[in-house]
């Protein structure tokens, strides 16, 4: 580990003790979640004092926490410190709170990923806008922008969007912390967004059958008889609201192609979009085979769009063989090259 790296490292592990030990506080003082105490400390944080309601926290405990807030300077801490901060905070929350698998966090590593493959294929804009239509806790889209900025150096606004209220009040936070240009709306991501069409998404799908069905009316992926996939109807959205030509990297189930409903799917993608990629991820990452994710890169088709002579296909190697992982990178390089840029 290189000096850069070992002091980003101590620098993350103090802000993260001094917002657990905040955190540990108020979840005593105010009975809570560890979850809602997190989210109640964060606040503090970017309010610059210590919130009161019906006399809690009590004056010994506004002690303690000033004490601890007036050891963290946000302003000289850069925004992928905070994000990881952030995120060792929901994992912990996770245990803590025994939180359902649906809301916890899309992992570093798949973000990375990610960023790594919008990097590739290139930002021409100089102000380029991205969004997530099941954003979270925010960890998937910030980690993106934290890396495209770093890589780029193009301005990049975000756009977040889920109907969960803790998840969302998480990414609020870490927004606000982080001092992202992200918008964040809490609305269910089927109906009409408002949102400007964007050069990009990225989402980590949520997986299961959307119960609304009356929603889903000029939904061109719609099941035919009883309830739609979520996922389907979430792509089939991401679409819509992307610019024409623009890219979408989606986190999918890997057996996404081998359901009933999957051929009505691939119709409307052969109308709607080009399939660019298909990447199985590590099964290491996932506790059984239903969980298996894989990463669909999709392209919208417009005027300076083509479907890529040869899609990206293939498995990444397990993140534990150094020397394969790495090969695998350069040759998703070496395949937009050859097929998205030639």
């Amino acid at each position: 580990m290189g000096v850069e790296e070992k002091l980003a490292q101590e620098n993350t592990e103090k802000l993260f003790k001094l917002i657990d030990e905040s955190v540990m506080l108020l979840k005593q003082s105010l009975s809570s979640s560890y979850l809602d105490a997190f989210i109640e400390s964060a606040d503090n944080i970017i309010a610059g004092e210590v919130q009161v309601e019906d006399g809690k926290p009590t004056q010994e405990i506004i002690k303690q926490l000033n004490q601890i807030y007036a050891q963290i300077d946000l302003d000289n801490t850069d925004a992928e410190t905070i994000r990881t901060v952030i995120q060792l905070s929901m994992l912990k929350a996770v245990k803590q709170d025994a939180i359902q698998p649906n809301h916890q966090m899309t992992p570093d590593t798949l973000g990375f990923l990610i960023a790594y493959i919008i990097e590739k294929i290139g930002i021409k804009q100089d102000d380029a806008s991205i969004f997530d239509l099941s954003v979270g806790t925010g960890n998937l889209l910030t980690t993106v922008m934290n890396h495209l900025k770093r890589t780029t150096g193009k301005k990049i606004h975000g756009y977040g969007i889920d109907n969960d209220d803790s998840m969302l009040a998480v990414a609020s936070v870490s927004v606000e912390m982080q001092q992202q240009d992200i918008e964040l709306y809490h609305q269910d991501a089927i109906d009409s967004l408002d949102i400007p069409q964007c050069d990009y998404v990225v989402s980590d799908l949520p997986v299961g059958y959307y119960p609304l069905d009356n929603n889903t009316d000029h939904y061109e992926t719609r099941a035919e008889k009883g309830h739609s996939y979520v996922h389907h109807l979430l792509i089939e959205q991401a679409m819509n609201y992307l610019k024409p030509d623009g890219f979408g990297v989606f986190l999918i189930p890997s057996d996404l192609f081998k359901t009933d409903e999957s051929k009505q799917f691939v119709e409307w993608i052969q109308r709607r979009a080009h399939l660019q990629g298909l990447v199985n991820l590590p099964s290491e990452l996932f506790q059984t085979k239903q969980a298996e994710k894989s990463i669909l890169l999709l392209q919208r088709r417009g005027t300076n769009s083509h479907q890529a002579p040869k899609v990206l296909l293939g498995q990444f190697p397990s993140f534990k063989k150094k020397t394969e992982f790495a090969n695998f990178m350069v040759e998703i390089d070496n395949w937009v090259k050859t097929n998205l840029k030639g």
